[in-house]
């Protein structure tokens, strides 16, 4: 009997998650559906707040960082109107997967590949990131990568469990994202939660806990590479100028006063790969970042 009320308790529990993640995305995509025309104006079709002035060299970077190389294949969850992807997809012999939530986004960033003659090195699905092994199957992507995405998530240790599924053993997990900053002290703590569930109401967001983040990906195995502020020159770092004025100009999110305000983020890039194998029958193996031990694990 015990044994039945927790089975009953346990499919409950998790038809109440399902539920979540997709009113969640629900609301992701309406807010998307509505805004999108607004971010376009202001941030042009790479909608993300740390940026360097000319965002491209940005792209550039995530290029190097995320380790993007011809022949690869790239899953850009939360891809937005494709910014990003058509434009590695330029830049490198890759194909580029897009996925996002909104309609709106799909519609504008399949007319965008026609207009740049990018087909068939990239191609956009409108679809919810959680779903994303039921989207595209297992082992299938060398990159997953999140711009700026990741924090829609309202479920993120199920997101990155999603990730592992769709990389392919020895692929890469790559988020770049704003994360909740530590309390410095007590009264600045109120100030940083407070600004932090404005940011979550406006934007429709849900700022990421690093230390549930990396607790996850320990949890399943990934190896994590590093994690770190992106490295960005003083003199090319945009300092959110654009996400100010975006917040001026349509007062989303808008900041009333600096009197009161703490600074209440930390941006940071994780990346992370997918052991080369299987952790579940070579407990005794620990893969680091080495082509030798790539080899070994492989025999």
């Amino acid at each position: 009997m015990l044994k039945k009320f927790f089975d009953l308790f346990k499919t409950k529990t998790s038809q109440e998650a399902k539920k979540t993640d997709a009113l969640n995305s629900g609301e992701v995509a309406a807010f998307y559906n509505n805004n999108t025309d607004k971010f376009l104006e202001v941030y042009g079709d790479v909608i993300q707040a740390f940026r360097t002035s000319n965002v491209y060299d940005y792209l550039d970077y995530t290029i190097q960082n995320a380790e993007l190389k011809d022949g690869q294949k790239i899953l850009d969850a939360g891809c937005g109107v494709g910014g990003p992807a058509l434009y590695f997809a330029s830049k490198l012999n890759v194909e580029v997967e897009g996925l996002t939530i909104s309609e709106l986004q799909y519609n504008k960033a399949n007319a965008t590949q026609i207009s740049k003659s990018l087909v068939g090195k990239t191609n956009f699905t409108l679809g919810d990131y959680h779903l994303m092994d039921e989207i595209y199957g297992h082992n299938v992507f060398d990159r997953v990568i999140f711009l700026e995405s990741f924090g829609h998530s309202n479920n993120k240790p199920l997101l990155i469990e999603k990730a592992l599924k769709v990389i392919r053993p020895g692929g890469v997990l790559y988020i770049k994202d704003l994360f909740r900053r530590e309390h410095p002290n007590t009264e600045d703590g109120k100030r940083i939660d407070r600004i932090v569930e404005e940011i979550n109401k406006a934007y429709c967001y849900h700022v990421a806990d690093l230390h549930e983040v990396l607790a996850t990906l320990r949890r399943l195995n990934f190896i994590v590479l590093f994690v770190k502020t992106p490295d960005v020159k003083v003199g090319e770092f945009e300092h959110l100028t654009i996400s100010n004025n975006f917040q001026e100009l349509f007062d989303i999110a808008k900041i009333i006063s600096w009197e009161d305000y703490v600074f209440p983020v930390d941006f940071y890039e994780i990346k992370a790969m997918k052991p080369p194998f299987d952790t579940s029958q070579q407990k005794h193996l620990y893969f680091l970042n080495r082509p030798e031990v790539v080899g070994d694990a492989k025999k």
